[in-house]
């Protein structure tokens, strides 16, 4: 049955993507004159009370957005046009501004299921009672879950309607029995595994029909453990048809690619629990293998491991991440929970960390949606060379340090370096800070998310208006650290201890792109690298890391909350090296930068060992967002049994060491290469990018060649 679900959830339907414009739209016009916030809530619900139900012949969770979809015949074009017209005027939060990233606390939600979350709403208002604000922003927080649990009522409607029109006895029996578990959700806490993940997925859903992205399903191992055990115990459930179940559901994410776009959907899995003890169980596996099934680039899998964790499960890691799907992402414990308590967060609170967007990291239920940005930390390093400027971005604009040759010693260089991150910091914080202030927090409320977040509800107050339980948190996502720690490597070395050219030379040679400057470039290229286990350039990233922490953490988020750092990029470091001219460590000028937290690729020439050796140097429980190490191996380290033991066995020893996290790819080079070349024979190829996966042949052809250039291991050397 999963297979022929999986197919019908590719098929791109006729029409276009309008349905949720116009059903807001059309609530708008019913409502003209009410403060935005009100309309806004009274719209969501007309949205989830009309939207059209969508569920497949061989549906075991319900909820598609393929009811999303208009074909041009049925629709007014002036209609749509007014719909986003008049929808643009209400206003919306964006990702800089806590609309989306978020982790429910689905925990306490299924566990009260709809009737105990709107018992806590009653039970609010009778306590705010002397408070009409708390008690009419309760209200719409009413409004919003009624209108959800007549949501669940049309699904399960939907999936008696499919049971009788379909001819195959074995689909009309579980839609049959979809459509009783429907009907108990739609009230009643869940008590079976299908049961709460099809809440979980309504809800997922929910939050898809309100346009926000990267909402992630957090530690879905631990919150419907309960639930399995209670199926397990009671005989109804093999660990075949819970991975079935699981990926029947995870496909369904796959469908935001199929329909134009894409999501990003983190599951964390494995860990601790809140009190400390080990997370891993039954359902780490299970879900495991179900995105093995589904072979997609989504969900976005995070595997948390810890110290005395079994050596199976980071096997069984490693087993899918050699098909070549790049999942999971592996997540050390023993330092992103000392990164979270650091900033305030119970230990109990900080041990339940889960991940959103990519590699993110976040207290479930308990704080604001995500927000970050990227700082492009070697631009700030050729501002240094050339007065606070750049020689590609002319729009960068930092301060005058002075004149490059004057520096006398490395201590000045540096110093000089450390001005120009401080005012980059600044203006970054201001600028962040200026485009939160400008929103009226009372008109861009989040009735609906604000459920799944503590104290919301206790309060009476929104999750972005002092209503969730730790102030929100955001991430500079800082850029390049090989690129930065390889260059000023290069300019102690070069420059001030064996005195071969002075900094004016080398800056004539960057604005140059080292055209006429071969010899100086060699002597760059030349010097030590990072990724190597050299400390003569890993102390620059151990600095890297430990200076822009000081600098960002003197700053709080408009709601109080920490700033967060990040070695982390994404694409982006392809995008801003093309803004920046050529860098001391022999890079040329719009060359991608050194990707996230890894060595810069070509350079980490001494294997696999020496390259977590020298990234296991800083120390990233500092980095309380958390950093992307990109590793790719040949096919046969992870496929082979006694290579793998091998790889196995030095990633422990780099988690033992303060290793953050690591990604792998286990595609060749070879079938990279026939991939750009024939596209056509390769529809299904999936890597891993940064902080994400994707298929290979829809990405820009500059992230498919900064791919292709990293460092391909083929054995455990040091």
């Amino acid at each position: 049955m999963f297979e022929q679900l999986k197919q019908a959830v590719s098929v791109r339907p006729d029409g276009d993507y309008i349905l949720p414009d116009l059903l807001r739209y059309r609530c708008y016009r019913m409502f003209f004159g009410e403060k935005p916030a009100k309309a806004k809530t009274l719209a969501l619900a007309y949205l989830l009370e009309n939207y059209p139900a969508k569920v497949y012949e061989h549906d075991l969770v319900a909820g598609s957005r393929m009811g999303c979809f208009v074909p041009p015949s049925e629709y007014d074009r002036i209609e749509v046009i007014r719909s986003r017209d008049i929808g643009a005027s209400y206003g919306s939060r964006s990702f800089t501004t806590n609309a989306d990233h978020f982790a429910p606390g689905y925990d306490r939600f299924l566990a009260d299921g709809i009737s105990g979350t709107m018992d806590r709403i009653f039970e609010s208002m009778k306590n705010h009672a002397d408070e009409p604000k708390k008690v009419a922003y309760l209200e719409s927080q009413r409004d919003v879950l009624a209108a959800f649990a007549l949501f669940v009522r049309n699904h399960a409607a939907a999936a008696r309607e499919a049971a009788g029109q379909t001819s195959d006895e074995e689909c009309r029996k579980n839609l049959t029995a979809l459509a009783d578990d429907l009907d108990v959700i739609q009230w009643d806490a869940p008590v079976t595994l299908r049961q709460a993940l099809n809440l979980t997925w309504l809800v997922h859903l929910t939050f898809l029909l309100m346009g926000k992205y990267a909402m992630a399903l957090g530690r879905m191992d631990q919150y419907l453990y309960p639930y399995y055990l209670h199926d397990k115990e009671a005989g109804t459930l093999t660990d075949r048809e819970a991975e079935i179940l699981f990926a029947s559901t995870f496909i369904k994410i796959g469908e935001s690619r199929w329909l134009g776009g894409d999501d990003v959907v983190n599951i964390a899995i494995g860990g601790v629990k809140p009190d400390g003890s080990e997370g891993i169980n039954e359902l780490s596996y299970i879900i495991l293998h179900a995105v093995r099934d589904c072979n997609i680039p989504g969900p976005n899998l995070s595997a948390r491991l810890h110290e005395g964790m079994p050596d199976e499960f980071l096997d069984e890691c490693l087993q899918v991440i050699g098909t070549g799907l790049g999942y999971p992402a592996l997540m050390n414990d023993r330092v992103n929970i000392p990164a979270l308590t650091r900033h305030g967060y119970t230990i109990e609170d900080a041990r339940n960390y889960c991940f959103v967007g990519c590699i993110e990291n976040f207290i479930p239920g308990k704080q604001p949606a995500w927000s970050d940005g990227r700082f492009n930390v070697p631009e700030y390093l050729e501002a240094v060379f050339f007065r606070g400027k750049s020689l590609i971005d002319e729009h960068y604009y930092g301060v005058d340090t002075g004149d490059v040759g004057k520096l006398k010693t490395m201590d000045e260089f540096m110093l000089a370096f450390k001005q120009q991150l401080k005012f980059a910091a600044a203006e970054y914080v201001t600028v962040f800070a200026n485009e939160n202030d400008r929103y009226n927090r009372k008109n861009y409320t989040d009735p609906f998310m604000s459920l799944f977040c503590d104290d919301c509800i206790a309060r009476g107050m929104d999750i972005n208006d002092g209503g969730a339980h730790y102030p929100s948190a955001h991430g500079a996502g800082c850029m390049g650290i090989g690129t930065v720690a390889d260059s000023l490597a290069a300019i102690e070395k070069c420059v001030f201890n064996e005195k071969l050219f002075t900094l004016t030379e080398l800056r004539d040679a960057m604005e140059a792109d080292f055209k006429g400057y071969e010899t100086l470039q060699a002597h760059l290229i030349a010097a030590p690298k990072y990724g190597n286990d050299d400390d003569f350039v890993d102390k620059y990233a151990v600095w890297y890391v430990d200076y822009l922490d000081k600098i960002f953490s003197r700053y709080r988020t408009p709601d109080g909350g920490p700033y967060y750092t990040a070695i982390a990029s994404n694409t982006a470091s392809v995008y801003a090296g093309m803004g920046i001219g050529a860098t001391p460590d022999g890079r040329h000028a719009k060359v991608p930068l050194s990707d996230a937290a890894s060595p810069t690729y070509g350079m980490d020439q001494s294997g696999t060992t020496a390259v977590f050796l020298s990234l296991s140097k800083p120390d990233y429980k500092l980095v309380s967002c958390g950093t992307v190490l990109n590793q790719k191996y040949t096919e046969d380290m992870l496929q082979k049994p006694e290579n793998r033991a091998a790889l196995l066995a030095a990633l422990k020893v780099y988690f033992a060491r303060g290793g953050q996290e690591v990604q792998i790819n286990c595609v060749s080079r070879e079938t990279l290469k026939d991939a750009m070349e024939h596209p056509e024979k390769y529809a299904g190829l999936v890597v891993r990018v940064s902080g994400f996966s994707a298929y290979f042949t829809k990405l820009d052809r500059a992230v498919q060649e900064d791919i292709l250039h990293r460092t391909e291991h083929s054995e455990m050397n040091s």
